[in-house]
């Protein structure tokens, strides 16, 4: 397996180069790909791209060129069967085109990107992977004592993990994905506690990227059901919060008929940062100060019955079995009485919406359950209901 080194060697061919070189002394195989669209596309990576090197090479708008290459590059690699690492190097551009191909691949495929941008704000370069970024500290220009040694860093630790691949896991049990935040995690702890003996459980935080893992995993087919218990994305997705899901939630499960349940955890909160960065449209609303870091506002009715109506047409959509459940007596910790977000209305606001929206169909069932989302009985109810369409 080799080490598939990539950059532009218009700009970046000494650095690439001593990138390889220090693969190879570390004892593993390593692969120069070069992505300059200026280059004479010696890998031919360039002719990957679904209309031919035309489409890449020689564009003046270098935006263009760069989205160009990262297509091209995205095709090529996934058409490579030897990948035992990627390795990247670069500023803006590079990391760019050359974390969009990352994203394209496995998880579980090592991918480290040697980047300018890595002591920022990363989430658009790594997105639902796992791309290890490291920062480069001085800029890859040139070879110094800095750079060599950033370099040669990456580049060992790169032919490290094609060297010693970790095994599969070997696991006969079917794969179960969950959602969980904070104030849903004693639902989910019941249920994998009911669960685990029999299925392997991969549980995912829900703070927007952690929603899209869940559903990279479940697009490429690697859960057999999935337990969707907390939605609450979509209320920061709709209203401002800082941890959103895209337009795309719900979209793995509309796309391929994988068995369905879900519910409207936490779908009583916005999530926000220390309470002086909550913006001030919003002053006057009911707040809950989690942590110094974090501060989530309670959705009031109108809210409510809009997230119930993003939730429930996509649900309407979804190709497999479904089974959707509402927690009428509260859908977090924070939502049942006596505490900071109990707020009947609201929550009645979230059902009614998708109450009214609700498609009847033959393999989609929406169940009432009178308890809070973390009660025994609703747990008890959501694996009836997981068991009723997963066996």
């Amino acid at each position: 397996m080799k080490v598939y080194v990539i950059g532009t060697c218009d700009t970046k061919g000494e650095e690439l180069r001593f990138a390889v070189a220090q693969v190879k002394a570390a004892g593993a195989e390593a692969e120069l790909v070069d992505v300059s669209t200026t280059g004479a596309d010696e890998k031919g990576v360039a002719s990957f791209h679904p209309q031919g090197a035309s489409a890449v090479l020689g564009l003046k708008d270098r935006g263009q060129a760069i989205s160009a290459m990262a297509l091209a590059l995205t095709h090529y690699l996934l058409s490579r069967t030897d990948i035992g690492a990627v390795l990247g190097l670069g500023g803006g551009g590079n990391t760019a085109l050359v974390t969009e191909a990352m994203r394209a691949l496995p998880v579980g495929v090592p991918k480290l990107m040697v980047s300018t941008m890595a002591s920022g704000q990363v989430a658009p370069y790594v997105g639902p992977t796992d791309i290890a970024m490291m920062h480069a500290v001085a800029d890859v220009a040139g070879l110094n004592a800095i750079t060599r040694k950033v370099i040669g860093n990456a580049a060992h630790a790169a032919a490290g993990m094609a060297l010693h691949a970790v095994p599969d896991d070997k696991s006969t049990r079917p794969a179960l994905g969950f959602t969980m935040f904070g104030v849903t995690t004693p639902l989910v702890t019941q249920l994998r506690a009911a669960l685990e003996a029999t299925h392997e459980c991969f549980v995912f935080h829900a703070t927007g990227t952690g929603g899209q893992c869940f559903e990279k995993l479940a697009d490429s087919g690697f859960f057999t059901g999935v337990l969707d218990m907390t939605t609450t994305e979509v209320a920061d997705h709709l209203f401002g919060g800082v941890l959103p899901c895209t337009d795309d939630r719900f979209g793995a499960f509309i796309r391929h008929a994988i068995p369905y349940v879900g519910s409207v955890g936490a779908c009583d909160m916005v999530n926000f940062g220390a309470r002086e960065t909550v913006p001030a449209k919003f002053e006057g609303r009911k707040f809950h100060v989690h942590n110094a870091q974090v501060t989530l506002m309670r959705t009031t009715p109108e809210e409510n019955a809009t997230i119930g109506r993003f939730i429930v047409e996509r649900v309407n959509r979804m190709a497999g079995p479904v089974r959707f459940l509402l927690p009428l007596k509260g859908v977090s910790v924070l939502d049942t009485l006596g505490q900071a977000f109990h707020d009947p209305a609201a929550d009645a606001a979230l059902f009614d919406a998708i109450r009214s929206g609700w498609k009847q169909r033959a393999n989609a069932k929406l169940i009432e359950v009178d308890a809070n989302i973390n009660d025994a009985a609703f747990a008890a109810a959501t694996l009836k209901a997981f068991h009723e369409i997963a066996g």
